[in-house]
């Protein structure tokens, strides 16, 4: 059995959340034969893994949002003229408009024409459909200025659509956006089956990032959004099975228009044995350590963590703030946090940089997580491996992992609200005030991760779904571990 990762700005050049997800999914099946089509914004991350690629995984394939057009056979792409027939632009112009679209015709005719993009943007047929939505809903803006946003909207689609993916029994999808086109795509010209994953809901992601940047204003936020939304539906449509992390995701997927029946919630897992003998704090220390163990970037809101703790330092001087993980995601932003850190002249706070997750945990009292959009996130179940508390905002499954969904173990941290410096900073005093409830906490976050996020419960988990997919396409199951 042949098994292609399909992900988005993830494995394997960044660490944590998905990507190490992506890596342990891997590793968890020795005996089938894994390859990645990993989408990146362009050929400067081209050949950088942040991993050491598993045996198993055989070749990772690149594909580039931000790229030169190339002909098939590595010449750069002349400029000839593209001429679309009838279906190919009804195709074109029912994906545009955002209404019914015949995905089977605009994927064969980014595959089969050996054309341009550029060319076709720039072309008459692209032109003709673009006035053709101005004047249907937006002819109270400029009109060139709405045509060259339409272009940069597929410009990365077009490079996404003429991506030919490797053959594969299953194609596992990782998010809907661009991996699940491709997905989409790859089903449609192999006949293999389409498995979507989401840790996060792509299409809620995308507009809270479009809702909230800078570089794209007024009426442009709307066309942007409704992109991704056509996107997922796109996804959601050839999947044959779509999971989510925990139930109120997948209520959120089957509202923005996945069939219900295509649905099931797949919950994280953890190895709990590799926590077992991690060093833990000196009893000596006088110091009450609060561990983030993050990658420093705005979707993580550490400014918000970094005002909260120095708040809550105030009143508890015996605290340590420590910033674990890469900040090189985003150095803009990492260099506001560490002007921040100057500027309001922060004592004990410490940035790390990249880490090993289990060399440090052991050592810290509580763990805290300040981001404003998680799916259900490993450093969480990774604090419970380590029996630590942990202080989260109420994104994604944080509160069903802290307070229980499905037990009554009781609470293992304090849910705050998101960027509420207030509540965040009394939460940490809170915890750091009462070691006792701090040891309780811990243990409760190890008994609900052992009750059900351990990393052998999702192995089975997705072993069964593996198995369903190769029944259906008529694949043996490889008993054996692959040898290369």
């Amino acid at each position: 059995m042949k098994v292609c990762i399909v992900a988005e700005g993830c494995y394997p050049y960044v660490v944590g959340g998905v990507s190490s997800w992506v890596h342990s999914l891997i590793r968890q099946f020795p005996n089938i034969e894994f390859t990645v089509a990993a989408i990146v914004a362009d050929r400067s991350v081209r050949g950088k893994f942040a991993y050491t690629l598993p045996e198993n995984l055989t070749e990772v394939r690149e594909i580039y949002l931000n790229d030169c057009q190339w002909l098939r056979g590595g010449k750069k792409h002349r400029m000839a003229k593209v001429s679309l027939n009838a279906e190919e632009y009804d195709a074109l112009r029912g994906l545009v408009l955002g209404e019914k679209v015949n995905w089977k015709v605009v994927f064969h005719m980014f595959q089969n024409k050996n054309m341009s993009i550029d060319q076709l943007l720039m072309g008459k047929d692209f032109l003709n459909i673009a006035r053709e939505v101005y004047e249907l809903r937006y002819n109270n803006i400029v009109f060139s200025d709405f045509l060259w946003t339409l272009r940069s909207i597929y410009l990365p689609l077009g490079f996404v659509l003429q991506f030919q993916p490797a053959q594969a029994d299953l194609y596992h999808c990782v998010a809907t956006g661009y991996s699940g086109i491709i997905g989409s795509m790859a089903k449609e010209m192999y006949g293999s089956r389409l498995l979507i994953s989401e840790h996060g809901i792509y299409t809620r992601e995308r507009e809270e990032e479009i809702i909230k940047a800078r570089w794209v204003q007024g009426v442009y936020k709307d066309f942007w959004i409704e992109q991704f939304r056509k996107l997922s539906l796109c996804a959601y449509e050839h999947a044959d099975m779509v999971t989510s992390l925990f139930e109120n995701a997948r209520s959120l997927q089957i509202e923005l228009g996945c069939p219900e029946e295509k649905t099931a919630v797949t919950p994280n897992g953890v190895r709990v044995e590799d926590y077992a003998d991690i060093p833990g704090k000196d009893p000596e220390d006088p110091m009450i350590h609060v561990g983030a163990i993050l990658r420093v970037a705005p979707i993580k809101d550490v400014k918000t963590m970094i005002n909260a703790f120095y708040y809550a330092k105030k009143r508890e001087p015996a605290l340590k703030l420590w910033i674990m993980g890469p900040w090189d995601e985003d150095r803009e932003y990492a260099q506001e946090c560490f002007d921040l850190v100057e500027n309001l002249q922060a004592e004990d706070v410490v940035f790390t940089g990249r880490i090993q997750t289990k060399e440090y945990i052991g050592r810290m009292d509580m763990t805290i997580l300040t981001s404003i959009s998680e799916g259900q996130p490993l450093t969480i179940l990774e604090s419970f491996a380590a029996k630590k508390p942990v202080i989260a905002t109420n994104v994604g499954n944080c509160e069903g992992l802290i307070y229980g969904e499905a037990d009554d173990f009781g609470e293992a941290g304090i849910v705050v609200p998101v960027m509420n410096i207030d509540r965040i900073s009394d939460a940490i005093v809170e915890l750091a005030s009462d070691p006792e409830r701090r040891k309780r906490m811990g243990e409760t976050g190890y008994r609900r991760l052992c009750s059900r996020y351990r990393i052998e419960d999702m192995r089975a988990t997705y072993e069964k779904i593996y198995r369903k997919m190769a029944d259906a396409a008529g694949v043996p199951w490889p008993e054996e571990p692959l040898v290369i």
